[in-house]
C-alpha cells in the first residue's frame, strides 16, 4: 500500500503545463527537442494522449527552464497551477505539431550545429503520461550539459499505476516505428554517431527495436554506437535472447542497475521473473561472468541516494552526480582534440565525490554526457577501469540522430 501510494504521489500536477507560456524570464534556459511519437492526438491541451496513433506523429517542443541558481539540480519543477512561472517552473515556452518533412528540415539544422554531429535518443519508461516525458528528457539535456540533437521517441503510456498491462502491449505496438527511427538516423549522412539512453519498460522497446534491426541487417547498425539502459524492466532470461540477436559488433552497451528499486520489485513479482536487469548485483554470479562477457558496462548505484521514494529515476535525479558532470561540461566553452578532454575532468571530480555519493556514483552519467572527441572517451575508458569493481568491460561515450523520421 506504501509503494502504491509513493507511486501514486506523481499524480497531482495541473492539466495544461504543455501550452505554451510567452513570458520570457532572464537566466531560463531553453532547451529544443524533436518528438517522435506512435500516441495519437490529444483532444485537450496536452498535444499527445497515451492512446496509440494510427501513424507516427512528429512535433517540436521547446522547454524553458528556471535560472539554475532557483532550482535544484535532478529535479523537475512542476507547475503547481498553469500557467506556470518561468522563473520556478518548468514551462513551455514553444510547441508545434510537424509534418515528416518538416521534422526532417528541423532535424538537419539543428544537427549540423553540433561539434560531432551526435544524437541522443531517450526512450522514457512505464507510467509516463506525454508531458512526463518531455520535462523529464529537457532535464537530462540540461543538467547533463550534453552537446547533441535531442530527440525524444515516447510510446504510448496512459500514465497511470494500474495500465501496467496496456503499457507494456504499447511497448510491442511501437517497437517497429521505433527501429525505424533508429535506422532512419543511422543511415542519415548527416549524422556522426547515435546514442540511445532508455529507462525502465522503455528498455524492452529498445532492445526489440534493435533486436530486429540486426536481423534485417546481420548487426545493429554501426554509427549505433553507445545504448544506455537505466534500471531495465526487462526480465533477464529475455535479455540474453535478445542479445543473442545482435549480431557482432555489438554497440557499447551500459547497464545502470540498483538492487533496491522498489518498483523493479514489485515488477518481478507481477511477472514471476527471477530477475529484472536493473535489480541485479552485478558482483554475484552469473551475471558478472555474463557481463564481463558481453564487455557490458555495468554501474551499481545501490549505495547512491536521491530523493526518489521508489529508487528507480536514480540515473537523472541525483543532484550530486548530474551537477558535478553536467556542470563540468555546461562551463567548457569549447570541445577540444588534446589528450587532456573534458571527460578526464569529469572523472577527477566525480572520483572524489564518490565515497559520499557511492563508488559507481560519480560515473553515472559519463555515458550520455561526455559525447565529446575520441581522445576523452579513450581517456575516460582508462579512469573508468581504475575506479575498480564498478565497470565491467570499457568504458565509451555516445551520439547520434534524425534525419529520416520514423515510418511503419
Amino acid at each position: 500500500m506504501a509503494l502504491t501510494l509513493a507511486l501514486a504521489a506523481c499524480g497531482g500536477r495541473p492539466a495544461g503545463v504543455l501550452v505554451p507560456v510567452a513570458t520570457q524570464v532572464p537566466g531560463t534556459t531553453q532547451v529544443s527537442m524533436l518528438v517522435a511519437t506512435t500516441r495519437a492526438k490529444a483532444t485537450n491541451t496536452d498535444m499527445f494522449s497515451g492512446e496509440r496513433g494510427k501513424v507516427p506523429s512528429f512535433a517540436e517542443i521547446t522547454v524553458s527552464i528556471p535560472p539554475d541558481a532557483g532550482r535544484q539540480v535532478g529535479e523537475v519543477q512542476w507547475p503547481k497551477s498553469v500557467p506556470g512561472n518561468p522563473q520556478t517552473d518548468f514551462v513551455v515556452s514553444g510547441a508545434q505539431d510537424m509534418t515528416l518533412p518538416e521534422a526532417k528540415t528541423w532535424f538537419n539544422r539543428d544537427v549540423k550545429k553540433r561539434p560531432q554531429r551526435q544524437v541522443l535518443v531517450f526512450i522514457h519508461g512505464y507510467n509516463n503520461r506525454f508531458d512526463d516525458a518531455v520535462f523529464r528528457f529537457a532535464q537530462i539535456i540540461h543538467d547533463s550539459g550534453a552537446d547533441v540533437t535531442p530527440i525524444l521517441f515516447t510510446w504510448p503510456s496512459r500514465g497511470s499505476l494500474l495500465a501496467y498491462g496496456y503499457d507494456r502491449e504499447s511497448a510491442v505496438y511501437s517497437r517497429d516505428a521505433l527501429e525505424n527511427l533508429l535506422t532512419a538516423l543511422a543511415k542519415d549522412p548527416n549524422v556522426g554517431e547515435v546514442s540511445v539512453l532508455a529507462h525502465s519498460m522503455g528498455n524492452w522497446v529498445t532492445f526489440e527495436a534493435l533486436r530486429q534491426m540486426a536481423i534485417r541487417n546481420g548487426r545493429v547498425l554501426p554509427k549505433i554506437k553507445n545504448v544506455m539502459l537505466a534500471a531495465p524492466d526487462v526480465d533477464v532470461d529475455i535479455f540474453q535472447s535478445q542479445w543473442a540477436d545482435l549480431g557482432t559488433p555489438t554497440p557499447n552497451v551500459t547497464v545502470f542497475v540498483s538492487q533496491d528499486d522498489r518498483a523493479l520489485k514489485i515488477s518481478q513479482r507481477v511477472w514471476g521473473s527471477q530477475a529484472r536487469l536493473g535489480q541485479v548485483n552485478p558482483e554475484l554470479e552469473p551475471y558478472k561472468s555474463e557481463f564481463e562477457a558481453r564487455k557490458i558496462n555495468v554501474f551499481d548505484l545501490t549505495s547512491l541516494k536521491t530523493s526518489d521514494g521508489l529508487n528507480h529515476g536514480k540515473f537523472a535525479e541525483s543532484p550530486d552526480v548530474v551537477k558535478l558532470i553536467g556542470t563540468r561540461i555546461a562551463t567548457q566553452p569549447t570541445i577540444t582534440d588534446s589528450r587532456e578532454g573534458v571527460g578526464d575532468r569529469i572523472v577527477q571530480v566525480t572520483t572524489g565525490a564518490a565515497t559520499t555519493v557511492g563508488h559507481a556514483a560519480g560515473m553515472v552519467l559519463s555515458a550520455p554526457v561526455a559525447v565529446v572527441d575520441a581522445n576523452t572517451r579513450d581517456n575516460l575508458s582508462a579512469q573508468a577501469e581504475q575506479l575498480g569493481g564498478t565497470v565491467n568491460g570499457t568504458m565509451h561515450s555516445t551520439t547520434g540522430l534524425l534525419t529520416t523520421a520514423p515510418s511503419q
